[in-house]
């Protein structure tokens, strides 16, 4: 359960400084929008620190999104750096970042270009 993850008044997973509530929390509740691609990268970021499953599948598009969704055991998530953010037009922008996490004590590091689109508004 993500209450059990993220305390109340807890920063949020996706470095900005924000409490997790006031920033990415309000957009997993469904209470708040993503308003640019670096927002959603952040999101889905912090979704996968705080484990929620159902806001990864709910934001991933259908074409690329793999037909199950798991988490790695144990792997905690240390940081996001987002290294640029470019629209490409008014539906469709590209993030770069760097993930850093731990999966069994080894460091790892996942960078990323990820290429985002807006479809029905979302």
């Amino acid at each position: 359960m993500i209450d059990d993850v993220v305390p109340i008044g807890a920063p949020c997973p996706c470095g900005l400084p924000a409490r997790y509530d006031d920033c990415c929390g309000r957009i997993h509740r469904g209470d708040a929008s993503a308003v640019t691609a670096e927002a959603l990268m952040r999101s889905r970021y912090s979704a996968f620190a705080v484990g929620d499953l159902a806001y990864l599948a709910r934001s991933w598009h259908p074409d690329t999104r793999p037909p199950v969704l798991d988490f790695e055991p144990g792997q905690r998530w240390l940081g996001l750096q987002v290294l640029r953010h470019a629209r490409l037009g008014d539906d469709r922008a590209t993030v770069a970042f760097i993930a850093r996490s731990k999966v069994a004590g080894r460091a790892q590091q996942l960078a990323e270009t990820s290429r985002f689109v807006r479809e029905s508004g979302q």
